[in-house]
C-alpha cells in the first residue's frame, strides 16, 4: 500500500512538472503569435471591419490572451469556425483556443476532452416582439402565437416557462429556425424566440430594426465562455486569468484610460500586485511580471470590451444584465488577484 501511494504521488508529480506533450504556452511563445478559432462573421463578436481587422467581443478575449504573451494585442491569426467546424478545429491542434459562441455544458467539458476556462458572457433563450405589441415582458405573452420547431430544445424550453407562469400560447408549427424568423417577419407569428444573441443579430439585420423590441426575460441558460483542450493545466490558467484579469480591472474602476495614474499614486498593494509592481505573479504563471498590465492597457477591462463591442453605442445595443458585475446586480465574479 505505501507503495502505490509513493508511485502515485511520484506519476501525479511527473505529470504536473513534465507533461508528456509539449506546452501550449511554449508552442505559442516559439511560433511567435496565437491561433485563435472565433466565429465566422458575426457583428458584435467576431467580424471584419472595413480596414479588414477582426474586431468583436470574442475577438477581444483572444487579443488579450495575446497581449498576456506577448505585450502585442496584433499576434493574432483569427481561424473562423462554424459550430459543425469548432470542435474538430480545437481537438485537432488546429488552433490554440476557441473563443466563440459556444455554451458550456456538461457534456461538452466532460466528455470531448475540452475545458471551458470561465464565463464571459451569459446568454439564453429570450423572445422578440413587433414594438407594436406595447409587451415588454415575457409574462405578458398570454395567448400569443409563437413559431415553433416540434422537438427542438427551444420548444421546450417555451412549454416550460409558459407552464410555470400558468399563460398559454397558440403554437405555429414549422420545421426550421430561418422558417420561424421568416413567419414572424411576415406576422403569422407574434413572437420569435432564440438566443438572445442570435436575436440581436438578426434585429439588426432589418432596415426597420426599432419596430421589433427584444424582452428582457431570459428562460435558458446559456453560458459562453473560451475553451481549451484538456491536459494543459497551465494554459488553461493563462486563458482564464486574461479573462478574469479584466473582470478585476473593472471591479477595482481600472481601465485603458487611467491604468496609469494608479502607478503614480502606488500606494494599493492589490492594484500593484495586478499590475506587476508587487509580488512576482508573472512568474507563476509563466509569463512577463507586467502582462496583466498589458491586457488592461492594451485591451480594456471587461466594461470596455463589452461597450466597444456589445454595449448601448453599437449596432447590437445589448444591455448587460446578467453581465453586470455582481456588485450591480449582474453575476460576472473573479477569485482576488494575490
Amino acid at each position: 500500500m505505501y507503495f502505490c501511494r509513493q508511485f502515485l504521488l511520484i506519476f501525479v508529480f511527473f505529470i504536473k512538472f513534465f507533461p508528456l506533450n509539449a506546452l501550449v504556452l511554449d508552442e505559442v511563445k516559439d511560433r511567435g503569435y496565437l491561433i485563435c478559432g472565433v466565429s465566422e462573421p458575426r457583428i458584435g463578436f467576431a467580424n471584419i471591419d472595413d480596414n479588414n481587422n477582426w474586431i468583436g467581443f470574442d475577438v477581444d478575449m483572444c487579443r488579450a490572451v495575446a497581449t498576456a504573451i506577448f505585450a502585442d494585442p496584433s499576434k493574432v491569426e483569427f481561424i473562423p469556425t462554424t459550430n459543425r467546424s469548432r470542435f474538430p478545429i480545437l481537438a485537432g491542434e488546429e488552433v490554440d483556443m476557441l473563443s466563440r459562441i459556444t455554451t458550456w455544458t456538461f457534456s461538452r467539458d466532460v466528455n470531448l476532452g475540452f475545458e471551458f476556462t470561465g464565463i464571459n458572457f451569459y446568454d439564453g433563450q429570450g423572445f422578440m416582439t413587433r414594438s407594436s405589441l406595447n409587451v415588454f415582458s415575457a409574462i405578458d405573452l398570454e395567448g400569443a402565437t409563437i413559431c415553433i420547431i416540434p422537438g427542438a430544445t427551444s420548444t421546450f424550453n417555451i412549454d416550460t416557462f409558459f407552464r410555470k407562469n400558468n399563460i398559454k400560447y397558440v403554437p405555429v408549427l414549422v420545421e426550421l429556425d430561418d422558417e420561424a424568423f421568416e413567419n414572424f417577419l411576415s406576422d403569422r407569428c407574434d413572437v420569435y424566440s432564440n438566443f438572445i444573441t442570435e436575436l440581436a443579430n438578426k434585429r439588426i439585420s432589418l432596415a426597420n430594426s426599432s419596430s421589433f423590441t427584444i424582452l428582457p426575460d431570459l428562460i435558458s441558460k446559456e453560458p459562453l465562455g473560451p475553451l481549451v483542450r484538456q491536459g494543459d493545466d497551465q494554459w488553461r490558467d493563462v486563458v482564464s486569468w486574461s479573462l478574469k484579469i479584466m473582470i478585476i480591472a473593472e471591479e477595482l474602476n481600472i481601465t485603458s484610460l487611467n491604468i496609469d495614474t494608479y502607478l503614480e499614486t502606488g500606494n494599493n498593494n492589490e492594484i500593484l500586485r495586478l499590475l506587476g509592481y508587487v509580488g512576482s505573479y508573472g512568474d507563476m504563471i509563466e509569463l512577463d511580471e507586467k502582462w496583466a498590465y498589458n491586457i488592461i492597457k492594451q485591451v480594456g477591462n471587461y466594461k470596455e470590451i463589452y461597450n466597444r463591442n456589445l454595449g448601448p453605442d453599437t449596432l447590437l445595443n445589448l444591455s448587460r444584465g446578467l453581465n453586470n458585475l455582481y456588485t450591480e446586480g449582474g453575476l460576472l465574479y473573479s477569485p482576488p488577484f494575490r
